[in-house]
């Protein structure tokens, strides 16, 4: 498996929105990608170290073609390709990070240990699975832990909010997670909780006494439901009565008549009147004695009997009437339903009693009418319940003993209240803490398997793990690679220690830092956590900051040590190790075959468009300038040469890098034309004898269009560049005006010439 392209880099460094051409060759085994300084190596070095360290990039988006399949950049955690990548990045994290000044070890295969490694294999990935598992269970763990808890914190907030209140000491006015788990957990121990639980009715009446205010007590009642069968009786009796007297029929059969009449008669008896008082005529003696014979005492004494019981049953009645009940307002709440009960009941007693004795009443006042008939009680008699004022004072008493007992009421209602609620959700809270001690044993299990298993592998990789030798062969790697021994690595604990002349050695210079980080990342490919033959080697600019010499050793440590690499990649803007790393691949077996998917090595540049003033980076195949000569200056020049020539017209956004590769080109050409010349490049032309308006022409030329941070300036007048064809011939002129004889062997190289393939 390899990387075979990069499908796609969008907003990625100064990769806007790259796409792989469809005509450009994938990557092969081995491949080289050249390009100046910001033209997006660091940028590919970094997708592909994120790829290493198996993490998101973190700009952009990036898709990477990896064995036939697009790996999305979101998709590197999961990834399995072994990549080692060497970039400036890789020297900051890894060999000369900020907070370490020792090397990591690079650990190594001893034959002994070959078998003691394959167990440390096999338990590492038992342990891998097991540490899984305990991920897993500690994930499960901390979820229960924490539902566990959101739930305590919930259930005790709704106690709070319930019977929280001022006053007197209430406990539940701070009730928290940690009293509620208290509680819960006895009550739970005692296995009560069914005996705890409450019905609507009691709920509300237990709210009602958590909430009540202290009230005044309430007098009971004395009244006394009338047996209404004994003043049923006692009326039958008199209407069945009649009186035996002298009767006058007129007023016998007249009820209203005869009341009428006795009632004169004795108003004329008390005045003594001889003259009726109605007509003022004169009243016989004969009328008035047979008057009193119809009246007789008996009947006047039967009359008043009646009176009597009327008067009686009126004040039955009126006590029934104006008894005064006290207000619903008067008791506490938790009674109300009591009490409206037992009050309903009594109303509805007294009410049957007004209305039988009315009624009672009625029928006595008609006896009245008609004294000489016996009559029937024709009322039917309620049912009377003698026990329903004591009810309703029962109710009564039970005020007023929470009276007497109210701070001692409302605190066992609230306790009541309390162990309700925490009864209603004691099956979730048993469940919830079995769950956190199912996980608690389940990660307890494995942390043990895992601490096993380290110590195992522990013990196995002390009698494998043996430094010392890739120190000493990275002493002698620096030793050949610089010439001297004055610096050393020295082996301390698990890493390594860099001296010089035996003392920690500081203030390294850039080259002594790059050749250090080149050897120990060369050494790290043989580390045994990475599989070279089957992995992937990125090598980003490995010899920055060499001098020449330097950069043919590095060049040779690294060819010896990535020949064997599963694929390689090396970015470089340094045309001598360009050049030597094409020679490399250049003899590779098979490089010669003439078709180019079959070679093992592809070559690769970074070039940049410009689009809407931005640089746009892309990756296409190398110049075949860069493959046919022998130095920078040979393709800078023939680049030169080709455009200043070129049938076509240039077009702009694709050469606006024209203006840079002129600057290179006239800068090299002055450096060994002209060394004794002044720094300077405009010191350097002005100094040189040439037509003065083409002099400035070439210097505006590339003074004004060969800095990236100029484009899209006003005075950068576009025009300008369109004119960069003749800007070119004038240099080449120039140049032809200090060196004729070697502008001409230019010419001659840049004659066309066939290159022969070997076949297949």
């Amino acid at each position: 498996m390899k990387i075979m392209r990069f499908s796609r880099l969008r907003d990625c460094g100064i990769f806007r929105d790259f796409t792989w051409p469809n005509d450009l060759t994938e990557f092969g085994r081995y491949n080289l990608v050249y390009g100046w300084n910001g033209t997006g190596k660091t940028t590919l070095s970094r997708v592909l170290r994120s790829l290493e360290q198996r993490q998101q990039p973190k700009n952009g988006q990036v898709t990477i073609r990896i064995g036939g399949k697009d790996i999305r950049g979101e998709d590197f955690p999961e990834a399995t390709l072994p990549v080692r990548v060497f970039n400036r990045d890789f020297v900051n994290e890894v060999v000369f990070p900020v907070q370490r000044k020792d090397l990591p070890p690079i650990y190594v295969f001893g034959k002994e240990s070959v078998e003691n490694q394959k167990e440390v294999g096999r338990l590492k990935a038992e342990r891998a699975e097991v540490a899984q598992q305990l991920k897993l269970a500690q994930e499960k763990k901390e979820r229960a832990e924490k539902e566990f808890d959101q739930f305590c914190i919930d259930r005790a907030r709704a106690i709070k909010e319930n019977l929280r209140s001022p006053g007197f000491d209430n406990p539940y006015s701070n009730y928290d997670k940690s009293d509620f788990r208290k509680d819960a957990e006895k009550m739970a121990s005692e296995g009560d909780a069914a005996s705890h639980r409450l019905s609507d009715e009691e709920w509300d009446k237990l709210r009602a006494q958590h909430l009540a205010k202290p009230k005044q007590k309430v007098r009971e009642l004395s009244y006394s439901v009338p047996s209404l069968d004994e003043l049923a009786g006692s009326v039958s009796d008199l209407l069945e009565k009649t009186v035996v007297s002298a009767a006058i029929h007129s007023l016998k059969d007249d009820p209203e008549l005869a009341e009428w009449t006795r009632h004169g008669l004795a108003l004329h008896k008390e005045r003594q009147s001889e003259t009726c008082l109605f007509c003022q005529q004169s009243l016989p003696q004969s009328r008035i004695a047979e008057l009193e014979a119809h009246f007789s005492a008996q009947y006047e004494k039967f009359i008043k009997t009646l009176d009597e019981q009327v008067q009686r049953l009126q004040t039955i009645s009126k006590q029934a009437s104006e008894l005064k009940l006290p207000t619903r307002a008067e008791l506490y709440d938790d009674l109300a339903s009591d009490y409206e009960k037992a009050e309903k009941e009594l109303r509805g007693t007294l009410e049957a009693v007004r209305n039988f004795v009315e009624k009672l009443i009625e029928a006595l006042n008609d006896k009245k009418r008609k004294p000489c008939h016996s009559l029937q009680l024709d009322v039917p008699i309620p049912t009377d319940d003698a026990g329903v004022v004591d009810r309703l004072n029962e109710v009564i008493r039970s005020h007023n003993r929470a009276c007497d007992e109210f701070e001692t009421r409302v605190k066992d209602a609230r306790d009541r209240l309390a162990r309700g609620m925490i009864a209603d959700y004691l099956d979730v809270f048993v469940q919830r803490q079995n769950a956190i001690s199912e996980a608690t044993n389940t990660v307890t299990l494995a942390q043990k398997e895992v601490q096993r298993l380290t110590g195992e592998i522990d013990r196995l990789e002390r009698e494998i793990v043996e430094h010392r030798q890739p120190a000493e062969e990275l002493n002698e790697d620096l030793q050949k690679y610089l010439g001297h021994k004055d610096l050393h690595l020295e082996v301390k604990d698990t890493g390594y220690v860099i001296t010089r002349n035996g003392e920690p050695a500081t203030a390294l210079s850039e080259g002594e830092m790059t050749a250090i980080a080149l050897l120990y990342f060369l050494k790290s490919l043989k580390d045994r956590s990475f599989d070279l033959a089957k992995g992937v080697v990125v090598l980003d600019d490995p010899v920055s900051s060499l001098d020449a010499n330097a950069l043919y050793l590095a060049f040779g440590f690294i060819r010896e040590r990535t020949k064997n690499a599963g694929q390689l990649f090396i970015f470089t803007h340094n045309f001598g190790f360009l050049r030597q790393v094409r020679n490399w691949f250049d003899h590779l077996p098979g490089q010669k075959k003439k078709n180019v998917n079959q070679r093992p090595a592809r070559s690769y540049m970074l070039d940049c468009d410009h689009n809407q003033g931005q640089r746009c980076a892309r990756i296409r195949p190398l110049d075949p300038l860069l493959e046919r000569y022998e130095s920078e200056y040979h393709y800078l020049f023939a680049r030169v040469y080709r455009e200043a020539n070129a049938s076509t017209n240039i077009v702009l956004e694709e050469n606006l890098i024209l203006p840079n590769i002129a600057r290179r080109l006239l800068e090299a050409f002055l450096a060994f034309r002209q060394p004794h010349l002044p720094r300077e490049l405009w010191q350097k032309v002005s100094a040189i004898q040439f037509d003065e308006a083409k002099k400035i022409r070439i210097l505006r030329f590339v003074h004004t269009y060969s800095h990236n941070d100029a484009i899209g300036e006003p005075e950068h007048d576009p025009s300008l560049l369109a004119e960069g064809r003749f800007v070119l011939k004038d240099l080449l002129e120039f140049i032809k005006s200090q060196d004729p004889e070697h502008y001409s062997a230019m010419e001659k190289l840049l004659a066309p010439r066939t290159d022969e393939g070997e076949s297949e």
